[in-house]
């Protein structure tokens, strides 16, 4: 199965966050396949962007640069645009910068999901609401096997202890303002987490880290390199985010829940495998560093998700390993560095993709 592009033609979508990194890709993403989609977000959170290097403001029906922490803004934007669907990604997404600055993080991805869940039960054209969260989202307890849907919130630095909190939330506004069978909006929520691909350039990441360094042509720096994450292209969580909308649609009884969309088995590897694959993949003496510098604030060295509900119940799988998402992502940052149409090459890796057999 994958996302339709008849489905998704001439539907109403608000997005918020499609300034960010996974924002700009599922912004193109719906446009692409004939969407009307209103974006809310602040302005791109780096320079450069994806949002500006996909021109993505031009491919839009409306870009409000506001925030969501203004609750009469948001609310009167999303009454302006009536949409079939709200798509929520806008998040303060970094666990480091949520350790210096928590306020903003909590006001961002706690109230933030209020306002648009309180926002939307106030208007009568929505029929789904996807919550896009974390896999941080769980009470991480360093277990090797992944967490299932139906494990305990949580969360131990402020920013995966807001998205358990924005889980809450929207486990809260389902039972008591949208409930599944009686209400005509479904409320779910997508978790997933330790995507990478061309156009991300936050800072404390480990892939743009290292892209910013091998663009500069000096060694990049890594921490924690020792740390397994399970990594995924960015444009296989998206898949699933826009496959279970779909399916919310069809039969928002059975579907108003939450819903995991981690990386193929064997996507699991520590950040210095990652690094020297992108090293090699590079080439021209790209390298890097250990940081030894004293360690940091508290990161999880391992997490990783249970998919089956995903496979088993909308048929949705990840399609690029992690040799073909580091591959992609080389060739992004590639042509972007020697100045390539970028949107053309967005264009042809997400035909590639849908073209793509699921992973194993």
């Amino acid at each position: 199965m994958a996302a339709t592009a008849s489905f998704w033609s001439g539907k109403s979508v608000f997005l918020t966050g499609h300034t960010g990194f996974k924002g700009s890709w599922l912004g193109f993403w719906l446009s692409a396949m004939g969407a009307r989609v209103t974006g809310y977000a602040l302005e791109p959170p780096t320079t450069p962007s994806l949002f500006e290097a996909a021109a993505l403001r031009d491919r839009l029906h409306r870009s409000e640069i506001a925030d969501i922490r203004d609750r009469d803004r948001l609310a009167a934007a999303l009454s302006a645009a009536r949409p079939d669907i709200v798509i929520h990604m806008a998040a303060q997404p970094l666990v480091l910068r949520s350790y210096r600055d928590p306020v903003e993080t909590y006001a961002t991805n706690v109230m933030g999901t209020v306002h648009l869940l309180d926002a939307v039960r106030r208007i009568d054209s929505v029929r789904v609401v996807v919550n896009v969260t974390s896999d941080k989202c769980y009470e991480n307890r360093e277990w090797v096997w992944g967490y299932r849907e139906n494990e305990p919130m949580g969360g131990r630095d402020p920013y995966s202890n807001s998205k358990g909190c924005a889980e809450l939330v929207t486990a809260a506004f389902r039972q008591s303002f949208f409930p599944p069978g009686d209400s005509p909006v479904a409320l779910v929520s997508g978790r997933a987490g330790n995507v990478v691909g061309g156009g991300d350039w936050a800072e404390d990441r480990l892939v743009p880290d290292l892209i910013r360094a091998f663009l500069d042509g000096r060694p990049a720096v890594v921490r924690n390199r020792h740390s397994t994450r399970p990594w995924q292209h960015v444009l296989d969580p998206l898949h699933g985010y826009l496959m279970l909308a779909e399916a919310a649609w069809t039969e928002p009884a059975t579907h108003a829940e939450g819903w995991n969309f981690g990386p193929a088995e064997g996507s699991a590897r520590p950040v210095h495998w990652v690094a020297d694959r992108l090293a090699s993949l590079w080439g021209d003496g790209a390298a890097w560093v250990d940081n030894s510098g004293p360690a940091g604030p508290h990161e999880n060295r391992f997490l990783a998700l249970d998919c089956s509900k995903a496979r088993q119940r909308l048929g949705w799988a990840p399609r690029w390993d992690l040799a073909e998402t580091l591959a992609r992502t080389v060739e992004w940052y590639r042509a972007y560095g020697r100045g390539q149409d970028i949107p053309a090459l967005m264009s042809a890796q997400l035909l590639a993709y849908n073209e793509a057999r699921p992973a194993v």
